[in-house]
């Protein structure tokens, strides 16, 4: 059985409304839902929106490999809504995403997927609820605890807001 780390989000309709189900589907269709964050209210990244996302992270005991665990979360986003995933990496306004940022120890870089999640550790809105679940589980690839990067995330944003001012 594997640990995987989920990172879930949405922007639209009634989002806190829209991470329960999910993580209700979640612990239906892909296994014990062991541990979940709280609910973090953060900015769109990568795409203007006026709609602020709410995301969260669990961590999920599964017997399924990454693949297999791939398409039952894109199954449950059909379910919720979800029209289509990103194209090209352009983003846009979403009823939830579901996301695979850690699974075990695993690495995995295949056309379909890839795990770590890319970019995992540029991203608040993954690493805020993770670390508060999960603050000291390595990233299989720059093996640092999550704790780390997210430390190291909220430094570069202190910088850049402070630029800014």
């Amino acid at each position: 059985m594997a640990t995987v780390y989920l990172g879930l989000g949405t922007n639209l309709g009634n989002r806190e409304q829209n991470l329960h189900f999910a993580v209700e589907q979640i612990q239906k269709r892909i296994g014990d839902v062991i541990t979940l964050s709280a609910f973090y209210m953060t900015e769109p990244w990568g795409f203007q929106s006026t709609n602020s996302f709410l995301n969260a992270a669990c961590a999920v005991q599964t017997n399924y490999t990454p693949e297999e665990l791939l398409h039952v979360t894109q199954s449950i986003e059909k379910q919720i809504g979800r029209k289509e995933k990103s194209i090209n990496r352009i983003y846009s306004d979403r009823l939830i995403d579901i996301d695979i940022p850690l699974y075990d120890e695993v690495i995995v870089n295949s056309k379909e997927l890839v795990i770590p999640h890319p970019l995992m550790e540029q991203r608040r809105f993954v690493l805020e609820p993770l670390v508060e679940i999960a603050p000291d589980v390595i990233h299989p690839i720059l093996k640092e605890p999550i704790r780390t990067l997210f430390s190291e995330k909220e430094i570069l944003l202190e910088s850049y807001h402070h630029v800014l001012s």
